[in-house]
């Protein structure tokens, strides 16, 4: 067995930080366990989540004879995570709150705050691994894997950083915490804004960003409906659209936050809907910084197949070029960079291509919506 090691384990009372608590115990480790409150809010039912959660750390942790504590970082989320992402979104973009907690909260505050407890190294149960190198891998479940979430996270911290369940698929995780009789075996895995979680969205946001109604307009500048504020809205959407009429759904295309404008067109392979290249800012690499041009692979969304593309040094930031179109791509969105299993690491998109539309180009029939 490897060196017994104080470990601190972040538990958020998800069968996933449960098993990857279990696991390191089982290694011999001394494994402490360690509740983050990120957000204090009462639902509409009633019930604040943070307090559920922690009853079942509680729980799993007694369970798995551990220590347990609970540390409140509602403050550095709110002032490093949360209004970050309310900015971005008055301006129009779509951000990512889950990259900026990971690298804000999880792997800065939580890890400084395990490293003044006297911690070894600090675990989560993310689905990701690393390499004797400290590179940042891919999770054996490729339906799981978060490394796309994890691209910011440097490499001197992920060299302190376990990722127990990282090779194992989800089942097995459900499996081991059912058997152990562990009370997170059957919890629904949380989704939604990362530490807020899952709730309708545009009520949501509504009471942080005033709603500024204006209208939807197709490419010819025609009006088609009216919407409810240009933060409400993404690339690509179709759902909530509240417009109709005859022909197919409708979709996102743009945004024009100085008109108070959302640009929508017909149909899912609409060229509008597609581009070839990107440019993006706020780089952040794993690792060493590569040599650029680089030919690798990205995603610009989670659970995106890999795509091929080039990477090019701006004055602004990357330029990335894509072998193949790319639909909706949205700034304020991550891309991200592997070579094979290898997370690179990934910028933020500040501007898309021109689309197929603009260059009057036709969309190849291979590509898959």
């Amino acid at each position: 067995m490897e060196t017994k090691k104080r470990i601190i384990v972040g538990m958020s009372g998800g069968v996933d930080s449960s098993v990857a608590a279990y696991l390191l115990k089982q290694q011999g480790h001394e494994v402490i366990g360690l509740f983050m409150k990120n957000w204090d809010e009462t639902q509409d039912n009633g019930v604040c989540t943070s307090t559920q959660d922690y009853s079942d750390v509680a729980a799993v942790c007694e369970k798995l004879d551990i220590p347990y504590y609970s540390i409140n970082f509602t403050k550095e989320y709110w002032d490093n995570v949360f209004k970050d992402f309310l900015s971005d979104y008055a301006k129009g973009f779509t951000p990512n709150p889950d990259i900026l907690c990971n690298r804000e909260i999880k792997f800065k505050a939580f890890y400084q705050e395990a490293m003044k407890l006297g911690a070894d190294m600090i675990a989560t149960g993310h689905y990701c691994q690393t390499n004797a190198a400290g590179e940042l891998l891919k999770g054996a479940d490729n339906n799981k894997d978060q490394s796309y979430f994890l691209h910011a996270v440097k490499a001197d911290v992920l060299s302190k950083t376990l990722f127990p369940i990282g090779n194992l698929p989800k089942p097995e995780v459900r499996r081991i915490a059912k058997e152990l009789g562990l009370i997170t075996s059957e919890k629904k895995d949380s989704t939604g804004i990362c530490f807020i979680g899952e709730r309708n969205f545009k009520n949501f946001l509504s009471q942080y960003i005033k709603k500024h109604q204006g209208y939807f307009e197709d490419l010819d500048g025609q009006r088609v409906g009216r919407h409810d504020g240009v933060p409400y809205y993404t690339l690509g959407q179709r759902k909530g659209l509240g417009l109709g009429g005859a022909g197919e759904a409708w979709f996102v295309v743009g945004k024009d936050v100085n008109r108070n404008v959302v640009q929508v067109v017909r149909g899912e392979r609409h060229p509008a809907l597609y581009a070839d290249s990107l440019q993006a800012n706020e780089i952040t690499w794993v690792g060493e910084a590569p040599t650029l041009p680089l030919k690798c692979k990205a995603k610009v969304r989670y659970r995106q197949k890999d795509q091929d593309c080039t990477v090019i040094a701006t004055e602004k930031g990357l330029e990335v070029v894509f072998d193949q179109p790319q639909r909706a791509m949205t700034p304020g969105q991550a891309v991200v960079f592997y070579q094979e299993n290898i997370c690179l690491g990934g910028a933020v998109i500040t501007e898309v291509g021109a689309s197929y539309f603009t260059q009057q180009k036709s969309l190849p029939e291979f590509v898959v919506v």
